[in-house]
């Protein structure tokens, strides 16, 4: 089979609701355009990274965008505790992981991640999957593929709590992959959008097809982030000051780049869903009830916009 119609899902913490709204939206889309059925008939393969890397999953497994949304605002005070239980946590932690331990101990990701998934493998999923994830022991990326026999029989929890392992938020993940020990965190390290690596994959699927003008993608982001960091603040801060700041910067501008690189080279096929972020809305981990109500209002008004209107329109014919 050939792989010409890509999904690819950015990272984003709690903003991974955007996402999800937005893929309930093209959902209704292509119910106005005639076109039932799941999501998931409709793409050859599906990219995540992080965040993404959950929801691609979920939907690998027959979740439906919006069944997954509902998970995010069920489960997101179990995924980033509150502040008392971090402090709790923490404590606990201190002996063997010090006072610059993550900000969250992973019990609650890891108990969320097995309740979804279960015994499910990543090789079980009704789609071709790629998810990222990056070893620190080896110093190299991960890339973990539904398609490749020593993936297939990986636990899809494990592949995600690996590939949503935020240095600073969450503890690496200890898995054995390929034979070797691996210290997994984060796949937004690699790729927080990993749209090239989709791409990349379904060229080498497809070895007639030379030119990538011939694909169609669907890039979804989770909202891109605007808060400055001065002038000042970027000549004075050092090691501490950067720790956290510099995470976002890292996957914004990885962000940023691989939409640049596949909108050059997918030419009219390619399709970006993403949005600026209001300041206050960009916080991986802030799950306060305010915050989510923001995001679903964002996520709204990006998705009756007249230009998103018509961009969905046009997607949902050549789905």
């Amino acid at each position: 089979m050939k792989w010409r119609r890509i999904l690819s899902l950015d990272g984003g913490g709690i903003r991974g609701l955007v996402s999800c709204l937005w893929l309930a939206g093209v959902e209704d889309a292509l119910a106005r355009a005639g076109k039932s059925g799941a999501l998931l008939e409709r793409f050859d393969l599906v990219a995540g990274s992080s965040t993404g890397a959950l929801i691609a999953c979920g939907l690998g497994i027959g979740l439906s965008p919006r069944q997954i949304g509902e998970l995010f605002r069920a489960q997101r005070h179990r995924i980033f505790p509150g502040l008392a239980e971090r402090l709790w946590s923490r404590a606990g932690r201190l002996i063997d992981q010090g006072i610059s331990a993550p900000r969250y101990d992973g019990q609650g990701m890891d108990e969320v991640l097995r309740h979804v998934f279960g015994d499910a493998t990543l090789g079980q999923a009704r789609v071709p999957l790629l998810i990222t994830s990056y070893d620190t022991v080896a110093r190299t990326p991960v890339v973990f593929k539904s398609f490749k026999p020593e993936h297939a029989g990986l636990p899809i929890w494990e592949i995600c709590r690996a590939s949503t392992a935020a240095p600073t938020y969450f503890p690496a993940h200890g898995m054995i992959v390929e034979g070797r020990l691996c210290a997994l965190i984060d796949g937004g390290v690699v790729a927080n959008n990993p749209t090239a690596c989709a791409v990349a994959e379904a060229l080498r699927k497809n070895a007639a097809l030379q030119d990538p003008r011939g694909l169609l993608v669907l890039s979804v982001g989770t909202g891109e982030r605007n808060r400055p960091i001065d002038l000042r603040s970027a000549q004075s801060w050092g090691a501490l000051e950067w720790a956290v700041p510099i995470i976002d910067v890292l996957f914004d501008g990885n962000t940023d780049s691989v939409d640049y690189i596949v909108r050059q080279l997918v030419g009219d096929g390619y399709f970006r869903m993403q949005t600026e972020l209001l300041t206050g809305l960009d916080d991986l981990d802030d799950v306060s009830a305010t915050n989510v109500a923001a995001l679903e209002a964002l996520a709204s008004d990006y998705l009756t916009a007249p230009a998103t209107q018509e961009m969905l329109a046009r997607l949902a014919e050549r789905l």
